[in-house]
């Protein structure tokens, strides 16, 4: 599988059990990079993705997304430890705010480690982010 996540400066996730942030260009982003296979999703994310009519048709919403994702298919995770699916993660997908937020969840896999390289990074125009940064981790 193939894990995307939106994190801070200091990598967070989450504060207070909620997303630190959001962004309508991001979510078009992470549909069309996902556009040919599954888009995983538990439901606390489908909330984000309720406006966007286009993303039904590959867009799977379940709480055990993480145990359903096949190979090559896509999660995104917004409020769920991911360390222990790390075996059988292809890729990581970090979408970065380029700020700093208050943070008490935070992304737990070490990328400078188990073999992670970094194979791209592309920075682009938010609607409510001057600039995200998507950044793409294989092994």
């Amino acid at each position: 599988m193939n894990i995307i996540v939106c994190v801070d400066d200091n990598y967070g996730m989450m504060f207070n059990n909620r997303r630190q942030s959001q962004d309508r260009v991001l979510r078009e982003h992470i549909l069309s990079l996902s556009s040919r296979s599954r888009l995983w999703i538990n439901h606390y994310t489908e909330k984000q993705f309720s406006q966007d009519s286009n993303s039904a048709e590959h867009l799977n919403v379940d709480d055990d997304f993480l145990d359903k994702a096949a190979p090559g298919e896509y999660c995104f995770v917004e409020d769920a430890p991911v360390a222990s699916y790390e075996s059988n993660t292809e890729k990581i997908i970090l979408f970065k705010w380029n700020r700093k937020y208050p943070g008490d969840f935070h992304f737990d896999i070490d990328l400078s480690g188990k073999g992670w390289k970094l194979t791209s990074s592309e920075d682009f125009p938010g609607f409510s982010h001057e600039k995200i940064t998507m950044e793409v981790y294989e092994r």
